[in-house]
């Protein structure tokens, strides 16, 4: 069949980012106000930036003629699929964006979103995890997302609480050592 009949699935790879967790059915799309401002950055610079060079790459690379063994069309027109394929998935994203604030929590001891925990296992091994949103937790960086398992299991608790988290070795006790939240910022 000619390739002119066929059709790509538009949008067949919004929702489908490897790096980005699928959010659960019906769930809100909880994000810090740092993290949305971060991909509507991203958004806006591939909009404004990114996009209009690959289209001029493109449509110089598209004036050259034979565009089957062109390498600059061929890879253009790839990488602009991308960039739109991006451009959506943040759009979709940021439009059903709940943008949380975790300073209103500041000073007390009960985990709630944008949390920094300090807890520890049953071997006395400590660990601090900040609970993000999906769109912006970054694991290298200690941060989980809210519907991650350890997350889900000390929602709620309060320092000095026992939780029980169910990990691939089996059940855990993990207790709460610390409970932070960022400072408030004042506005000017």
């Amino acid at each position: 069949m000619s390739k002119a009949f066929t059709r790509e699935a538009d949008g067949e790879d919004d929702e489908a980012d490897a790096s980005v967790a699928p959010l659960p059915a019906g769930a809100k799309n909880y994000i810090t106000v740092q993290g949305y401002q971060r991909l509507r950055a991203e958004l806006l610079q591939l909009i404004d930036q990114e996009r209009p060079k690959v289209v001029e790459v493109v449509s110089w690379a598209a004036s050259n003629g034979d565009r089957s063994e062109n390498g600059d069309y061929l890879y253009g027109k790839k990488r602009l699929r991308e960039i739109d394929r991006r451009i959506r998935f943040l759009t979709k994203r940021l439009d059903i964006a709940e943008v949380t604030d975790p300073s209103v929590h500041h000073g007390r001891d009960q985990v709630f979103f944008g949390a920094t925990v300090t807890y520890a296992n049953e071997h006395g091994d400590e660990r601090t995890i900040t609970i993000k949103g999906i769109d912006e937790a970054d694991s290298l960086a200690g941060e989980v997302s809210w519907v991650s398992p350890i997350a889900r299991a000390l929602l709620k608790a309060r320092a000095g609480d026992e939780v029980r988290l169910a990990t691939p070795g089996g059940m855990e006790t993990i207790e709460v050592l610390e409970v932070r939240y960022p400072v408030p910022q004042k506005n000017h």
